[in-house]
């Protein structure tokens, strides 16, 4: 029986099939069910492929290779709990079957439960080539479940034993970011140099990992071409629309309990609407969050998008004639790149969540100002920088802060001065950490607040404190808690020490709300110049440094000299920012201007549909 009789044998049985099928082809079967599937017929393809096992069950054919398409159409019908049980039968038939491991281990992780998926990769690695995908895959779960030292140590396995691997290189270098295993850029895989790991770094990681914009732009150049190659397609007409209001767009995967959300949400309220509409393009999950309500609340249109294929998505958005589309998430997780390469907009540009290049020939421009990128640089940048405002950062005043607490009350001690860095783990860098100590030895009362993100990094770096000589107790770490009490929780510190080349930006913002002052040091880089903008525009220009040995002193001379400490401390605080920084009336305006502008001048590069 060849596959157009198995598959006439199919349409008028339903899902049952002859008893013929015994001896019948494995590869006529697998031709026969992609035929069926093909055309809408998944459910009948799982009932050939189980009545062909029953068939065939006592024979020498290849049973376990049914049980594991079976478990494959299963998946496909979203029928979790039957494909574990054909993967399972796949692997009692053969043990050393990667592939229904593999397969069963995703389905384990789609069905909550990764710690099921880990167990089988952990019992089914083996020595042949097969051994990387189970390494990649239990590496990759580990990461997402945030247990990072088991996923260093399996990336690292994977490779060696491949080091050809550019996702897991990039991967590997983070997730050695997050737990501060320094050097990050360890030359322990031995065809990889520290310039290999630099190249083949994720966008992010390399924000904090270098400050030339050179580099940062080849690196991310290099993920781009990877991840998001070319469509060669163009939706929206050259010429625009010329709608009497301007319909610009929000796309983002963050419109949930995002540090991006609470900088941005009151310019999406405070927008003048008698000159513009604004779409909101969401590829969230609903964590049902107040700010999530009121971002929504806050568009006059709103679309989820979150489930479609990137060319649906564009096409929505070519078909809502978007004059200027705006991406809030450039090279972070939950990107929608593939969605640009479409061009649905006749003006694309990306803004706030990712604070480097992006050197996507769809993106017209970066969104930014004349400090972060100052003259001498713009040419390095992709796409075009473009300042839409005296100060490129959106903010709210609405933003909720808890009530008072003190130090007290979070376990901290009242004689101690208190430094502090709430950034993320991966934004610390072997060289800041090691000035980081230097000012305890210093200031002796000193000790340093950061956050508590996971075990193995806080021990990673209590261990690198007592190797520099400084009592591991003298760091301080503190768990998560909410945005509002975070916020209070900000404002106990004494100062607060920037990282580089990756400053904090939202952080940086919130301290000086907060009354904190801060010390940052100041590259070349957008992100390296992010807490610096901010101190220009207090006219605080003491506390920016130029070099890491500046840095140290202006943290250790504000620590020892009270009254150069309160006279810095008084150009911070909630009515300083309100009118600097915190001024969103000036911004909306001077950034709605800008749209104004682009939206006449912009030169438009031709892109036809289907060239």
């Amino acid at each position: 029986m060849n596959q157009r009789a198995v598959v006439s044998a199919a349409e008028p049985a339903g899902d049952d099939f002859p008893a013929s099928l015994a001896g019948v082809s494995f590869t006529d079967v697998i031709k026969a069910a992609e035929a069926l599937t093909a055309i809408g017929g998944g459910k009948i393809a799982t009932a050939l492929y189980r009545d062909w096992i029953a068939a065939n069950h006592a024979g020498p054919l290849p049973l376990f290779a049914a049980w594991f398409n079976l478990g494959v159409e299963y998946a496909k019908l979203g029928e979790r709990e039957r494909a574990i049980e054909a993967y399972r039968s796949a692997l009692a038939l053969r043990h050393d079957f990667h592939q229904a491991a593999i397969n069963l281990g995703l389905t384990y992780e789609a069905a909550g439960q990764p710690q099921l998926a880990l167990a089988l990769w952990n019992e089914t690695l083996q020595a042949s080539d097969a051994r990387v995908a189970l390494l990649n895959n239990k590496g990759r779960l580990c990461e997402k479940i945030g247990d990072l030292q088991t996923a260093e140590a399996t990336l690292r396995a994977s490779l060696l034993i491949d080091p050809a691997q550019p996702d897991v290189v990039q991967h590997w270098v983070h997730v050695r970011q997050k737990l501060c295993l320094w050097p990050v850029l360890a030359e322990i895989i031995p065809a990889l140099s520290a310039s290999d790991l630099l190249l083949g770094s994720g966008p992010l990681g390399a924000l904090a990992l270098t400050d030339q914009v050179s580099l940062q732009c080849t690196i991310a150049a290099r993920w781009i071409a990877r991840k998001f190659p070319d469509q060669r397609m163009r939706l929206a007409p050259e010429t625009g629309y010329g709608h009497g209001k301007i319909r610009v767009g929000y796309l983002s995967s963050d419109y949930c309990r995002h540090a991006m959300c609470y900088l941005i949400a009151q310019l999406f309220e405070r927008h003048d609407r008698s000159g513009f509409e604004i779409y909101g393009y969401c590829s969230s999950l609903d964590d049902g969050s107040e700010i999530r309500r009121r971002v929504i609340a806050a568009f006059d249109h709103f679309r989820i998008i979150r489930d479609l294929p990137d060319e649906a998505a564009a096409r929505i958005i070519r078909d809502d004639e978007i004059d200027i589309l705006i991406d809030l998430n450039g090279l972070t997780a939950g990107t929608r790149l593939a969605l640009l390469r479409y061009k649905p907009a006749p003006i694309q540009a990306t803004y706030l969540g990712f604070i480097g290049p992006v050197p996507l020939p769809e993106l017209d421009y970066i969104f930014a100002d004349d400090f972060v990128i100052p003259a001498a640089v713009r040419g390095q940048y992709r796409p075009s920088p473009l300042t839409i405002a005296h100060n490129y950062q959106a903010n709210d005043q609405d933003r909720l802060i808890g009530g008072a607490v003190t130090r007290h009350e979070v376990g901290l001690g009242e004689d101690r001065f208190l430094f502090c860095c709430f950034s993320n783990y991966y934004k610390i860098t072997e060289a800041m950490f090691a000035a980081w100590m230097e000012i305890l030895r210093q200031v002796e009362n000193g000790v340093l607040w950061l956050v508590d993100d996971n075990p193995d990094a806080r021990r990673n770096m209590c261990d690198r404190a007592a190797a520099l000589g400084i009592d591991p107790d003298r760091l301080i770490f503190a768990a998560r808690v909410g945005p509002e009490d975070y916020m209070a929780r900000l404002g106990l510190a004494d100062l607060f020490l920037d990282t580089f080349p990756y400053n904090a930006g939202t952080i940086a913002s919130d301290a000086i709300r907060m009354n904190v002052p801060i010390v940052t040091l100041m590259g070349e880089s957008f992100a390296s110049r992010m807490a610096a903008r901010f101190l220009d525009d207090l006219g605080a220009h003491e506390g920016t440094a130029v070099s890491l040995p500046d840095y140290v002193e202006k943290a250790v001379g504000l620590a020892s000299d009270g009254g150069a400490r309160e006279a810095y401390r008084a150009k911070f605080g909630a009515e300083s920012w309100r009118r600097s920084i915190g001024d969103v009336d000036r911004f909306t305006r001077e950034f709605e201007d800008t749209l104004r502008r682009i939206r006449v001048q912009s030169p438009i590069s031709v892109r036809l549909e289907g060239e």
